[in-house]
């Protein structure tokens, strides 16, 4: 694959702010990436530029890139992170060494007369995938950061199961999606239902327990959705503040907080997995909560920001059973792919995920395929997140 040509210009996101697309020209032909960008964000996640800086930046990266010859993912990603030289991706941004690391994926993809996906699968996985379709994370209700709906907790997710057909789970999300908002609507009076920015329901609730007893109670009542579940994003970093987490109208310790999970898995048995349920400066809490549900999956987003080294540092303290992957945390493809590897072998729940600031780009649907990874998180089946529903609907038909 051969550089002809690489182009960076300013795009908008699902949310109209501004972000990146990186168009490559190689063997007469384009390839895009478009970069998404995160509403919520963990420390640890790698710079990410705004179009200014990546546009002063560019003059220096782009001549360094045209004219070579590449002949795997990891051979170019190996130059940027040599380029770039510094540890959070400062130099360049993540997300414009990111957008090059993808739409070069493209090309050698195209090159190669793959999909993405398997030209992932062959260079990064090379066991094969033949795991079933995904669980599908789809956000029904939000809070916290994505919402002005007096939550604490960031989202509410349905959980489909991995049984039979995935255009049947995909419709029945959907149709519980559809209900979910036909059980809200007579709060409003017949007002349009606010959603945020993930498409999830926006409404005021009267606490954090609510949304889960109510999307229970619709899962119960809908036969075909026996095997759904549920999970929350609590994304405890946003209301930790000063060593205290503030929840409920109150503020409460660590110990405290855990009482308050205890409850409601306690009060609503679908409730299977909790992601950041605390702040991403407290691993100790993250697995106290694991020894006292080992049978809940207990997930790392903001504690491992798909850093290779922080999953196997967690992993290792048993701070969690499950980690979200987000390639525009790490900043380059190569490293995205290592994380999912190691996360395997460390046996893991990977779930690939969206970001809140998203775009139409369906990448995160090839990532999730070539790994054989168990979830994806793709926001509620809506708007423009419908788009990554389709792929899914593509790729595993």
């Amino acid at each position: 694959m051969r550089i002809e040509e690489i182009k960076l210009r300013e795009i908008y996101t699902s949310n109209a702010a501004r972000t990146l697309e990186v168009e490559m020209l190689s063997d007469g032909q384009s390839f895009r990436a478009q970069i998404p960008a995160g509403e919520s964000r963990g420390s640890g996640e790698a710079k990410a530029l705004t179009p200014e800086e990546a546009g002063e930046n560019w003059a220096k990266l782009r001549p360094q890139l045209l004219g070579l010859d590449f002949r795997s993912v990891s051979e170019l990603d190996q130059l940027l992170l040599h380029a770039d030289g510094t540890p959070d991706k400062s130099k360049f941004g993540g997300n414009v060494m990111l957008g090059v690391s993808l739409a070069g994926a493209r090309a050698l993809a195209s090159e190669g007369k793959k999909e993405l996906w398997q030209s992932l699968a062959e260079e990064f996985f090379p066991g094969g995938t033949k795991e079933a379709p995904p669980r599908i994370y789809a956000n029904f209700v939000e809070g916290g950061a994505h919402a002005q709906s007096g939550l604490a907790l960031q989202e509410y997710l349905v959980i489909s199961d991995r049984e039979g057909p995935l255009a049947e789970k995909i419709a029945l999300m959907i149709e519980l999606y559809r209900k979910t908002g036909g059980a809200i609507g007579p709060r409003l009076a017949g007002s349009v239902l606010p959603l945020g920015v993930e498409g999830g329901y926006a409404v005021n609730w009267r606490d954090d327990l609510e949304p889960l007893s109510m999307l229970e109670q619709l899962i119960s009542d809908t036969k075909a959705a026996a095997g759904f579940r549920l999970g929350l994003d609590a994304a405890a970093s946003n209301f930790f503040r000063n060593g205290r987490y503030r929840i409920g109208g109150g503020e409460r310790s660590a110990e405290e907080l855990a009482e308050v999970y205890a409850g409601y898995f306690g009060r609503v048995p679908a409730l299977v997995a909790i992601e950041d349920p605390f702040a991403e400066n407290d691993p100790a809490s993250f697995a106290a909560l694991r020894v006292k549900f080992p049978d809940k999956l207990i997930i790392g987003d903001d504690l491992t920001t798909t850093n290779p080294f922080l999953i196997e540092q967690y992993a290792g303290q048993g701070a969690m059973n499950g980690v979200i992957i987000k390639a525009n945390q790490i900043g380059t493809v190569s490293e995205t792919c290592k994380a999912l590897a190691l996360s395997k072998k460390l046996g893991l729940a990977r779930i690939v995920s969206h970001r809140g600031e998203e775009t139409g780009d369906a990448f995160l649907v090839h990532l999730a395929k070539a790994s054989g990874a168990e979830g994806v998180k793709i926001g509620a089946p809506i708007r423009e997140r419908i788009l990554k529903y389709n792929e899914l609907l593509r790729l595993y038909s």
